[in-house]
This record gives C-alpha cells, structure tokens and sequence, in this order.
C-alpha cells in the first residue's frame, strides 16, 4: 500500500475572516491578539475582522476610503490610534485598557 505524500501548497489557506460571525467573535479575536503582544499583528487582525464584515462597509462607518483602508491594515502596516480606533467603532467592538494585577 503506497501513502500518498501531500504538498502543504495543496492545503487549503486558513482564513480566520469565516469564522468572526458577530460582535463578540471579533471583540474574542482582537483581545487574544492584543494579549499576545505583538503590536504589529494589530493591524493585520484589524484587517481579518473588516473583511469578515465587509471592508466597503467598514470604511464608510469609519469614514475612510476603502483602498486607505486595505493599506492601513495590511500586515506590515503601522496604523495611526485614530484609524485603529475609527476601525474598532465601525467593528462595534472598543479597546478596553485593564490594570494587569488589580489590587
């Protein structure tokens, strides 16, 4: 019996985007990414939630222009608070700060 070897290029591509249904599966996404600590995923996993939702849609709430948009949240990107928090309100979800040892 001969196994059949399988490329990882003929593996599907993982898109986190299918499975953000709502409000509180995006605001459980961001939150695992933030306490992480990468800040440089930020703004990709921005992007992964706009697209779960629509990135036209995201940019009209958030009041800026679609491809501004795309370039703002790509992977490599360094988004301004302001855009990061224009963003997140159009998401419906907000960024919460938490004391890390509350007394």
């Amino acid at each position: 019996m001969s196994k059949k070897t399988i490329k990882v290029s003929d593996l599907p591509t993982f898109d986190p985007a299918r499975y953000l249904r709502d409000d509180e599966d995006i605001a459980a996404y961001l939150t695992q990414i933030i306490e992480e600590g990468d800040s440089g995923e930020l703004a990709h996993a921005l992007g992964v939630a706009a697209r779960a939702r629509g990135m036209t849609q995201i940019a009209e709430a958030a009041g800026i222009g679609r491809e501004s948009l795309y370039k703002a949240l790509r992977a490599d990107a360094s988004p301004r608070f302001e855009t990061i928090a224009k963003v997140c309100k159009a998401l419906g979800v907000r960024l919460v700060v938490q004391a890390e040892h509350p007394a």
